[in-house]
């Protein structure tokens, strides 16, 4: 199954309704997406560390996927301050680290790490199933959100189904190697796969209409608007409105800006 180490809990965050926090994180991330004064990119970045701290989730989990982020974040700056020509900063030799590129990689840095904990903080702390039945409820796309909760059902079915094959391929002698004949197993076994998943999907599809389905799924979960809703939503919204105005009109604070 897949992982959902923050879904369950009883925080402030946790008892916001679904729908509200789909919306705030969509906003949320747009926002933070496009600006790109430090002032605005330092403000979205506290305010989404407060909102981990209000979901109160466990820190090593946060760091881990943080970490796993901020591993392709390291690329830029291995490549960006050394590419994007500009003013120089500082010279190692013949190698030049320029202004721009040591800019625009932090930029990136910020934005990548704010909208993460901000996702992590107001959808991760939701299950799939539930981040699909508030989808649904705000009107997405009926199609979309069948589709991501079957994905999500029946991603674990094919797994199973691809561990069988390669079971299968292994005890009969198979050997990953760089050769013709392993090329032709992979894709056989790809192909098979594939086979497997197209039959499985045609028996789930008679079960389901067997069982009455109508194009509509249900759920026993109740939404409903609250103070705290209206609250989380006010906060939210002052912060984006807040991260704006210092993208419009940015302090001079930092020399290097």
């Amino acid at each position: 199954m897949l992982d959902e180490p923050f879904a369950a809990g009883n925080s402030v965050i946790h008892r916001i309704d679904p729908r509200f926090r789909v919306v705030a994180s969509i906003v949320y991330s747009l926002v933070v997406a496009v600006v790109y004064t430090f002032p605005a990119l330092f403000t979205a970045f506290f305010f989404s560390l407060c909102l981990i701290a209000s979901a109160r989730l466990d820190l090593r989990r946060v760091l881990k996927r943080l970490v796993l982020v901020n591993g392709f974040v390291l690329m830029f700056w291995l490549l960006l301050p050394f590419t994007a020509e500009g003013e120089i900063l500082y010279r190692l030799g013949p190698i030049a680290v320029y202004r721009p590129g040591v800019i625009l990689a932090a930029q990136i840095t910020l934005k990548s790490n704010a909208i993460l904990m901000a996702l992590i903080a107001l959808v991760s702390t939701m299950s799939f199933a539930t981040l699909g039945h508030a989808m649904n409820r705000l009107k997405f796309p009926e199609k979309f959100v069948f589709l991501f909760l079957l994905t999500y059902r029946y991603i674990f079915v094919i797994e199973q189904e691809h561990k069988k094959i390669w079971r299968a391929v292994k005890i009969r002698g198979f050997s990953p190697a760089t050769s013709l004949h392993c090329y032709k197993t992979y894709a056989y076994m790809i192909a098979m796969l594939f086979i497997r998943a197209s039959a499985r999907a045609d028996r789930v599809y008679r079960a389901m209409k067997c069982r009455g389905f109508s194009g509509r799924f249900y759920t026993l979960a109740e939404f409903g608007a609250s103070g705290g809703n209206l609250i989380f939503s006010v906060t939210v919204s002052l912060a984006t409105v807040a991260i704006i105005a210092l993208e419009w009109f940015p302090p001079k604070l930092l020399p290097f800006y």
